[in-house]
């Protein structure tokens, strides 16, 4: 479901082409300012509404891309258990086991956990516990602990979801995924920056560019007149913050 934000954009962009289709039929509106004019307001619409596709584009991707991620990452805690009791059974020198039992405990998050559940929509409190349960840095204690199993000579399971070329497959979709979620990421900002600036931009945006329409309308027709009680009654909001 589109925020409120996202809502207030589209709406604006419609009543854009809807302030537009009723000013064409102003016998008088013939603006001296370039960016005011029907065929100016045509493009302007045009393009704002492309613009919103590009964002919406922008932002299934990104949750395209979060949801391999969590899928990705699904089976990840319970393949590093494994392994360490898997490790518990070959003989190891007790550093070895220890390492590998750390870096295991940062990749559950097992030292300290988040008793509050997060309100709906918003993201869970940043304590030192949430911060070390990213998914960079468990992908990167991942590959600390596969580094660590290519020093063991006898590290040799029957498992093969558990054999090093595997584990180095996985831990290898594991960073990809997390890239691809910071890339589309970046992209959909980056989209919406250029949106806000088409809508919202001073002097430029759609935003002031209606204001200018009613202002012009209601310099050639009167304050009084129906054709700016018209226009005026058409709304146009702008973001408390972009």
């Amino acid at each position: 479901m589109s925020s409120t934000s996202e809502v207030g954009h589209a709406k604006n962009v419609a009543n854009l082409q809807k302030i537009t289709k009723q000013v064409t039929t102003y016998d008088l509106y013939n603006p001296p300012v370039e960016n005011i004019t029907i065929a100016s307001l045509q493009v302007l619409y045009t393009n704002a509404k492309a613009k919103l596709t590009e964002v919406e584009n922008k932002r299934l991707a990104n949750k395209n891309a979060i949801t391999v991620r969590q899928s990705n990452f699904e089976n990840l805690k319970s393949i590093c258990t494994r392994i360490v009791n898997l490790l518990d059974i070959l003989d190891l020198p007790q550093g070895t086991i220890d390492q590998a039992r750390s870096l295991n405990r940062s990749i559950q998050g097992s030292s300290k956990k988040t008793t509050t559940p997060p309100e709906e929509g918003k993201e869970a409190p940043k304590t030192s516990s949430t911060s070390r349960q990213s998914f960079t840095q468990q992908a990167e204690n991942f590959g600390i602990l596969l580094q660590l199993l290519k020093t063991l000579p006898n590290y040799t399971p029957n498992e093969d979801d558990l054999k090093l070329v595997n584990l180095t497959a996985y831990h290898a979709s594991l960073v990809s995924a997390t890239e691809n979620v910071d890339q589309t990421e970046s992209q959909l900002t980056t989209k919406m920056i250029e949106r806000n600036k088409m809508l919202y931009a001073e002097n430029t945006g759609l935003y002031t560019i209606a204001q200018n329409i009613k202002k012009y309308v209601k310099s050639t027709y009167g304050a009084n007149s129906p054709e700016y009680t018209t226009v005026s009654a058409i709304k146009f909001t702008e973001p408390k913050s972009s």
